[in-house]
């Protein structure tokens, strides 16, 4: 399994990756951030999905950056690209994959600034080739392992938010995720663009660095259980006087 969010506000964008590809007796890591950085042109992919459907797509899709990547002016021009390249891989494996009962499953999420766009701009491409844009509404989007990160960032991201406190946000996320489920874990790449900045920084973090946030956020989350203003639930132990039915 795989954990990639994307977080959209008005300062830019965050994202987040894990590396986990596999666990148990034999783990394996893998970088699953994909980033161009030219003058006024540049985006990232994340993926989640079957790692040869992703592989294939992502060397397929190399090849037309190298070729063809100046020829895009708007960042939604290379999702489609993207896109084109899923479904060319789609047409040479997925029933070859279905018949031996794997899924072609492959997400991503893709994020940047090209010369045209007004802002950066973050986009959601399913494995069909279709896409949707994460907008101010619902400013962050999670693939892969969504269900125990989806609450954190409910509770705190709004399209406001500076970008260091979605940086903060998206670390929460995927704790939450990787306390939750074995596969998904560190270290983890981090990619950030500013407004207009045209430029992606990466990062990788190790579980030592951050492990201190991690135990800081656990005791503050145990101190807010015990400080709740709950009496009222004190009542859960008292017994409801019903009346008694003798039928």
């Amino acid at each position: 399994m795989t954990f990639c969010l994307g977080i959209k506000t008005k300062h830019g964008i965050v994202g987040l990756s894990d590396t986990r590809i596999t666990s148990g007796n034999e783990t394996t890591t893998s970088k699953k951030v994909y980033v161009v950085n030219k003058n006024k042109h540049t985006f990232f992919v994340m993926t989640s999905g079957l790692r040869s459907v992703r592989d294939k797509a992502i060397t397929y899709f190399t090849e037309v950056i190298e070729q063809q990547d100046d020829k895009f002016n708007k960042l939604y021009k290379t999702v489609n690209e993207l896109g084109n390249q899923i479904k060319r891989v789609a047409k040479e494996d997925k029933e070859y994959l279905e018949n031996s009962g794997l899924d072609f499953n492959l997400h991503a999420i893709i994020g940047g600034q090209l010369q045209d766009d007004a802002e950066p701009m973050l986009y959601l491409l399913y494995p069909q080739g279709n896409w949707i844009e994460i907008k101010s509404g619902t400013p962050f989007v999670i693939i892969g392992n969504t269900g125990f990160g989806n609450p954190v960032l409910r509770r705190s991201i709004t399209y406001d938010e500076s970008l260091e406190f979605a940086m903060k946000s998206a670390f929460l996320a995927f704790d939450a995720t990787r306390i939750s489920a074995n596969d998904v874990d560190f270290p983890i790449d981090t990619v950030t663009l500013e407004n207009h900045g045209f430029y992606i920084k990466e990062h990788r973090f190790e579980q030592n660095e951050l492990i201190h946030i991690s135990e800081f956020w656990n005791s503050r989350l145990k101190n807010a259980v015990s400080e709740l203003p709950a009496d009222v639930l004190n009542q859960a132990f008292q017994a409801n006087e019903y009346p008694i039915d003798e039928h």
